[in-house]
């Protein structure tokens, strides 16, 4: 993928890091954006492990070329300021919307606060999954949309979750997912014309920096590295048949599967289906 362009949203660390790496790693280039610059920036303010520095060096003995952009995608003015600086350059081939404030501070003041009904829910969080998390994937993708179009090629990736279909035990997350497969749906709607795909991606559970800081609590058996969405995206964009995969919610696991993609561990983890949700 020497000469493909991808930018993927909220990369400092969790599925985004992974999914950049992974592009990286087929030899694309890559820009990605982050809030967090250094491990010490991350540790001063709390945050979970994962940084822009942190990714800059893991991607430094990978073939692609990795463009970092410090930008917080709750300021509009930011995201516009990356989406300039991709356009100036007059090509981008991937778009994947991966940044996702909305697992932040579930535990307030020693409450876990998550799994609250939806009239005890701190009005916050609905301002980091659909003010911030789903703003930023609609207003990257109206600004980079067109640059795709003057190519006649292009695929926008939605990273989302089967909370949108499912009640998944937060009525916000469900909302946003729902809303993150709905775009994806009229986005391809309206791209179509113009050969640029957009879908909906689902991973299984990612053995992210979060998930491991609380192993003891997962069961790990069918869970992918955050790496292996990547090389399905990659796998996705090699796909002749893409456009006919455009409007539609896609399972990691099932298009790795269809394209014979193993984990970085050599391991295929196991489709998650409908009945999986309904049994729970």
């Amino acid at each position: 993928m020497k000469d493909v362009v991808a930018l993927v949203t909220g990369a400092s660390r969790g599925v985004g890091r992974g999914i950049a790496l992974s592009l990286l790693a087929e030899g694309a280039t890559v820009h990605v954006t982050g809030r967090t610059r250094s491990e010490a920036e991350a540790r001063l303010g709390g945050k979970r492990a994962g940084s822009l520095e942190g990714l800059a060096l893991e991607a430094a003995a990978l073939p692609g070329r990795l463009v970092v952009h410090h930008c917080d995608h709750s300021n509009d003015a930011e995201t516009e300021r990356v989406a300039e600086e991709i356009r100036a350059a007059n090509r981008l081939d991937i778009l994947v919307n991966n940044a996702w404030p909305g697992y932040e501070n579930m535990v307030e003041d020693g409450d876990f606060t998550w799994p609250r009904p939806f009239w005890e829910q701190p009005v916050w969080r609905w301002d980091a999954m659909i003010g911030t998390a789903l703003r930023a994937a609609f207003m990257m993708s109206r600004a980079v949309a067109p640059t795709m179009i003057s190519t006649q090629r292009g695929l926008i990736v939605n990273i989302s979750f089967w909370a949108a279909q499912f009640y998944d035990g937060n009525a916000i997350y469900g909302m946003a997912k729902a809303a993150a497969d709905k775009m994806a749906a009229d986005f391809a709607h309206e791209l179509r014309p113009h050969k640029v795909a957009a879908v909906a991606l689902y991973p299984g559970l990612v053995r992210t920096e979060a998930v491991m800081q609380n192993a003891e609590y997962f069961d790990l058996s069918n869970s992918e590295s955050p790496r292996f969405i990547g090389h399905v995206i990659a796998g996705l964009w090699r796909d002749p048949a893409l456009m006919s995969k455009s409007g539609r919610v896609l399972v990691a696991a099932e298009l790795g599967r269809e394209y014979d993609i193993a984990d970085v561990d050599g391991y295929r983890p196991v489709p998650l289906s409908a009945a999986d949700f309904v049994k729970s």
